[in-house]
């Protein structure tokens, strides 16, 4: 039996982290071995706060050790890991990758590296930050960051094209063969573009930009889980760029529709595997 190991945050209410990414896998068909590096009642937006706890310095470690000793290493497809609740889970993390890579030399790495947003800044501590960058997306074979963490990562101010196509250059130059920028927020007013460089060249794919009054988390971790999927099922970085864009669309949509602030995947679910295609990626360099 193989699957996908997803290390992400968790809420018990609503879809965020680990609550966004485990159905719509499982949704592709694909089983799926969740490790929740924190547990909040609800994400952090609520003005209400949340409640909760970080998984304790060792934790993963300790379950990585439970799955090797059943010998699920080898049947390991994927590993995706998202918010980190500390420095220890990103240096854990690195040394389990490192772990399953020597049984399993094939499995495809996925590192979101979150880090913040162009709204609430850097949102992680500098030693989370330093970790993301100088580790965990050398050792990745795609990262997924937003405009804002893809400059953090590069040091590379984006405000035009040209810059995301440089940042993308320089962080394709660290390790990963695929970068997906999951917003271009810069781009434009009226359409959500999205941004993927890979070793054959830079695609671009906007589609319509909801609006909604008060932001809805997930987004990017819904993104992140669904590109991973799709590339694992099509083997195709650019069928997977075009089929995660259209399901997130549907899905924001569907959420906007039934005037939710939570991603109203279930309702939604759907429109993950119904292969319609609206709005398809360019070309715009070729390598």
């Amino acid at each position: 039996m193989r699957g996908i190991i997803s290390i992400q945050s968790h809420v018990v209410y609503g879809c965020a982290g680990n609550s966004a990414a485990v159905f719509p896998l499982q949704r592709l068909g694909f089983n799926v071995w969740p490790i929740n590096t924190v547990q909040f009642s609800n994400h952090t937006q609520y003005k209400q706060g949340w409640t909760g706890t970080v998984l304790a310095q060792g934790e993963i470690t300790s379950l990585f050790n439970g799955l090797e000793n059943i010998n699920v290493f080898p049947n390991i497809s994927a590993v995706i890991s998202g918010y980190l609740g500390g420095a220890n889970q990103a240096s854990e993390i690195l040394d389990n990758i490192q772990r399953i890579k020597t049984v399993n030399p094939d499995y495809l790495y996925v590192c979101d590296p979150v880090m913040g947003d162009e709204n609430k800044g850097c949102f992680v501590t500098d030693d989370v930050a330093e970790m993301l960058c100088k580790y965990l997306i050398p050792a990745a074979q795609v990262i997924t960051p937003n405009q804002f963490e893809l400059s953090q990562i590069t040091g590379i101010a984006i405000n035009d094209l040209d810059s995301a196509i440089a940042a993308c250059d320089k962080a394709c130059a660290m390790g990963p063969s695929i970068v997906l920028v999951k917003h271009l927020h810069y781009k434009s007013l009226s359409n959500y573009s999205m941004l993927m460089a890979t070793e054959e060249g830079v695609y671009l794919i906007e589609r319509p930009l909801i609006d909604f009054s008060i932001p809805v988390i997930g987004v990017g971790d819904l993104t992140t889980s669904l590109f991973t999927g799709n590339l694992l099922k099509t083997k195709s970085p650019i069928e997977a760029f075009e089929k995660t864009n259209q399901s997130v669309y549907d899905i924001v949509s569907k959420t906007k529709a039934l005037a939710e602030r939570e991603l109203q995947i279930i309702a939604a679910q759907d429109y993950i595997s119904d292969g319609k295609i609206e709005y398809f990626a360019s070309k715009i360099v070729s390598y």
